[in-house]
């Protein structure tokens, strides 16, 4: 423990530049028909949330201390899409100046034919640990660009040098209708390591499951498998009135909590870092003390960083 605080790993940091010039934002504007999104997570630096959000800007610098004070030992970079799109360059410099704290997810389109070169290339010069791919939405909220035939080209890449795939899988309707397609993969690809963002976003209920229903419970068991409980789930349980240390114990009890790991999503989500650190910890106590070491640090740090990846020849 460091200033009371559990040692962490952070898997899921936005990291947003102060240096514009040398890293010019190009921010998305979210469609008309996008998922509903619950407050702190319309894309700014920070979010947003009530009248008066509080909205910092993970800097690398800003970010190096916050950690330092959190004990947080290590973070996965993923790239900010809202901000910067395809254009990975800030992630990519972190993740080389500090490459024993910043372990680099870029994003890319799943559709392009660039994209599995880009993979190769960042993968030989910057040492990528991840991939997070994305694409469009037909109107009736599915996305066929996760298991599409240019898609499969980067998944190839990924599996051959042994990195993560790490998806976020914004469907009407929450991520459970994409499951069928994940369990595809993870059998097609057996040196992939795929992370689920954001509990592949259940649409959460007060029931017995909480969303975490029978589609969920294919997931489990798969060894290959693993989900992210971020702040994010956290909004949408405080916006929905649902006990977010219930919907965590449900999630360890269903997948394990060695297939758990925590991710601040900072840079998107709003609030100060110390918030997110301390709204996790509350919502751990339902947890043992082992299940909260593996949720906290060790999960997440031998999935993005012990388990390393073959490289490619």
């Amino acid at each position: 423990m460091s200033n009371g605080r559990p040692l962490l790993f952070d898997s899921h940091a936005h990291l947003v530049a102060d240096d514009q010039q040398r890293y010019p934002r190009n921010p998305m504007q979210r469609a008309a028909d996008a998922p509903y999104r619950p407050p702190g997570v319309i894309g700014r630096p920070g979010g947003h949330h009530g009248p008066h959000p509080i909205n910092e800007v993970p800097d690398t610098s800003r970010m190096l201390l916050w950690m330092r004070e959190q004990n947080v030992d290590a973070a996965v970079a993923v790239q900010k899409r809202m901000i910067y799109r395809f254009d990975n360059s800030y992630i990519l410099d972190s993740s080389d100046a500090h490459p024993e704290v910043f372990s680099a997810v870029v994003i890319l389109d799943a559709e392009d034919p660039a994209t599995p070169e880009l993979v190769r290339s960042y993968i030989k010069n910057h040492g990528l640990c991840g991939l997070r791919l994305f694409g469009g939405r037909k109107p009736d909220g599915s996305m066929p660009w996760l298991n599409s035939e240019q898609a499969h080209k980067a998944w190839e890449v990924v599996n051959e040098a042994g990195i993560v795939m790490d998806l976020e899988v914004l469907a009407q309707g929450g991520g459970g209708p994409s499951i069928p397609a994940i369990l595809e993969m993870a059998a097609r690809y057996p040196d992939v390591r795929i992370v689920l963002d954001h509990l592949l976003e259940p649409e959460m209920d007060e029931g017995e499951h909480f969303g975490l229903d029978e589609r969920y419970e294919k997931l489990a068991g798969h060894e290959r498998i693993f989900f992210k409980f971020t702040s994010i789930n956290l909004d949408t349980c405080r916006e929905m009135g649902i006990p977010a240390d219930k919907v965590l114990r449900r999630a360890a009890d269903l997948f394990g909590a060695d297939h758990l790991m925590w991710g601040s999503d900072i840079g998107t989500s709003s609030g100060t870092y110390a918030d997110m650190v301390q709204r996790m910890i509350e919502a751990s106590h339902l947890l043992t003390a082992h299940e909260q070491a593996l949720v906290f640090h060790d999960t997440g740090r031998r999935v993005f960083v012990k388990g390393g990846h073959k490289g490619l020849a």
